[in-house]
């Protein structure tokens, strides 16, 4: 009998979801860009599990994927309602990847903050077919019976999703040039040479800032590299000499933390093209930053 263990029923259960959980939560973060939204999603599908007869159940993995999927499908169409009204600008809640390897250990693309925003720009069942697709590998008939939609209609959705990701993306950079462009970055700004950031930038680059009402950032989207470099000098003045910066895991990709008295005060992604920096993405909503690591995951 599926779910049944030495210890019982519930022990079996727990096995069970245990061994795919990590997958689980990966495609409902993914959808839905919060760790919190995420983690409701999956212990909502772990209180279905066990209320499930179990003993019918032949594929557990698949009818935990696929009770998954369909919460974070619903869970993302409210959760664009409130977007709507959320204070400013908002941004996926960052992950710590070094310390969560198992995050990653499907297609990092989709785990990339840029890209998770860009995801946001998508229908919810658009964006359930790219993660599924994407960061699983999971075949257009097994989407559609997931979605409880045909497999042409899947393939429809799915191509739709691409398309509308490249037509909001430049050609992506080597994870070396990437990690270049961000330690110059970071060197301009412990350095004070400020003008340096201007060089690092895309003519058409842009910048996101999320206070979520709680710290004062942009209200909306700094464009142009001469705005946003403006806006970055103008970030790291703010910030002061008190503040420690370094090198961090977050997503999947380095990423800038500044840090004081051992809290997490900021977080800052790019994302990079042959012409430079292309997206700067700041987090500064507290809320968002409580979760990741109050220590050093440095990674050189």
């Amino acid at each position: 009998m599926v779910g049944r263990g030495r210890d019982g029923t519930l022990v079996g259960a727990l096995e069970v979801f245990g061994a795919v959980r990590p997958r689980l939560f990966g495609i409902a973060y993914r959808m839905l860009g919060s760790v919190a939204e995420a983690e409701d999603v999956v212990q909502e599908a772990w209180l279905r599990w066990q209320q499930t007869d179990r003993s019918q159940v032949r594929d557990p993995t698949g009818f935990l994927v696929t009770t998954t999927s369909r919460l974070a499908l619903n869970a993302a169409t409210s959760a664009r309602a409130r977007r709507e009204l959320y204070p400013g600008q908002w941004l996926p809640e960052p992950v710590d990847t070094a310390a969560d390897p198992t995050l990653r250990a499907e297609r990092t693309e989709s785990l990339e903050l840029a890209v998770l925003l860009l995801l946001e720009r998508l229908t919810p069942a658009e964006r359930a077919v790219y993660v599924l697709r994407e960061a699983f590998d999971y075949p257009f008939r097994r989407i559609g019976e997931v979605l409880d939609v045909s497999e042409a209609y899947a393939r429809q959705l799915g191509r739709r999703a691409r398309t509308h990701l490249l037509q909001q993306r430049r050609a992506r950079v080597a994870h070396a040039d990437h990690d270049r462009l961000l330690r110059a970055i970071l060197a301009a700004a412990r350095s004070g040479e400020l003008t340096r950031l201007e060089e690092l930038l895309a003519e058409t680059a842009t910048s996101y800032a999320d206070g979520g009402g709680i710290v004062r950032a942009a209200p909306a989207p700094i464009v142009g590299r001469d705005n946003v470099a403006r806006y970055l000098r103008g970030l790291v003045r703010k910030f002061g000499h008190d503040v420690s910066l370094e090198i961090v895991e977050s997503n999947g990709q380095a990423a800038i933390r500044a840090s004081r008295s051992a809290t997490t005060v900021a977080l800052l992604a790019i994302e990079a093209s042959p012409a430079g920096i292309e997206r700067v993405l700041i987090i500064l909503n507290p809320q968002k930053l409580a979760r990741f690591p109050h220590y050093p995951r440095a990674r050189g």
